[in-house]
């Protein structure tokens, strides 16, 4: 499959929304359903989707990755890891898509090929199948209500609001309070 599969143009980001989603984990070696592992996303409004950090964000978010199948919150994901808390990120942002209506084009931007094929079932999970099969629901879900692409961007490399999510992602897996991105640099964990 090409890389065209995942990829979103950037006509599109700036007259619609730009939302990058990220995850932690800490080791990411050995994982158990106690591993610590967290999400994020950051929906921008007007971002021109070449990195410079145009646009505003409108909200982000974060959170731990829930492993607890008695837990109100539970996605599906069996272990804390790299994986699973990329697919609770994009879990996460398409519910807040469903949440927040409208019917504007949005680009999912997330430094993970193998979540965003997973949600747009371009791969199938060996793994955490249950999490994967979440994604998948709400990915076919905000497809049949907006315009939906995801879109890979590559980790570290600068990019202003992947660099945010990667901050919010790392920082909640500490149990860390976020820097305000008035105090926030990109690179910054």
């Amino acid at each position: 499959m090409s890389d065209a599969a995942v990829s979103g143009s950037d006509s599109a980001a700036a007259s619609g929304l730009s939302i990058y989603v990220d995850g932690s984990c800490q080791d990411n070696q050995n994982v158990t359903a106690e591993t610590p592992a967290a999400w994020a996303f950051v929906v921008v409004e007007g971002d021109g989707g070449l990195g410079r950090g145009d646009g505003g964000i409108l909200t982000e978010e974060s959170g731990l990755v829930v492993t607890d199948e008695q837990a109100a919150d539970f996605l599906g994901a069996e272990v804390g890891s790299n994986n699973t808390a990329e697919l609770s990120a994009l879990a996460h942002a398409l519910r807040w898509l469903l949440i927040n209506e409208g019917d504007s084009p949005a680009i999912i931007h997330g430094d993970s090929e193998y979540a965003l094929r997973i949600a747009q079932r371009i791969y199938r999970a060996k793994a955490n199948r249950a999490l994967a099969k979440r994604v998948q629901e709400l990915w076919d879900e905000v497809s049949s209500l907006r315009s939906l692409t995801g879109n890979h961007v590559r980790a570290h490399k600068g990019h202003r609001w992947n660099e945010r999510a990667d901050h919010l992602a790392f920082r909640c897996m500490q149990g860390e309070q976020p820097l305000p991105i008035e105090f926030w640099k990109p690179g910054k964990r």
